[in-house]
């Protein structure tokens, strides 16, 4: 059984950081990544990464400000958030499917996903 479960969310100002992690129970090769959501909005995937060669994808609005990496001995995913902007703000979740491909655009509709973490950025 596969498990994700994220941390890190948490308040910020505009121009802030904060560093999302997510423990993976059950290792997921193939796709990891963010999506998130804000109230009334679609699901958004924000970042992907690509466990045979760890290649990272970013959709355009967080590109330069998001980092998503792993650390394969700990089983945990992260997302760096640097220059936090209030429409940033949302609910943010991780990621995981087995198949390769599709940008970060797909992420919220991969199989295996958690229970989120909140992230508010203030102006």
């Amino acid at each position: 059984e596969v498990r994700l479960v994220e941390s890190g969310g948490g308040s910020v100002q505009a121009g802030g950081s904060l560093r999302l992690s997510c423990k993976f129970h059950g290792y997921v090769y193939g796709s990891q990544g963010w999506y998130r959501q804000a109230p009334g909005k679609e699901r958004e995937g924000v970042a992907v990464l690509y466990t045979r060669d760890q290649t990272t994808e970013y959709t355009e609005s967080v590109k330069g400000r998001f980092i998503i990496s792993q650390d394969t001995g700990a089983n945990t995913l992260y997302l760096q958030m640097d220059g936090l902007r209030p429409e940033d703000s949302a609910m943010y979740y991780c990621a995981a499917d087995p198949r390769r491909g599709g940008g970060p655009s797909r992420v919220p509709a991969f199989e295996y996903y958690g229970q989120g973490t909140q992230v508010t950025v203030s102006s």
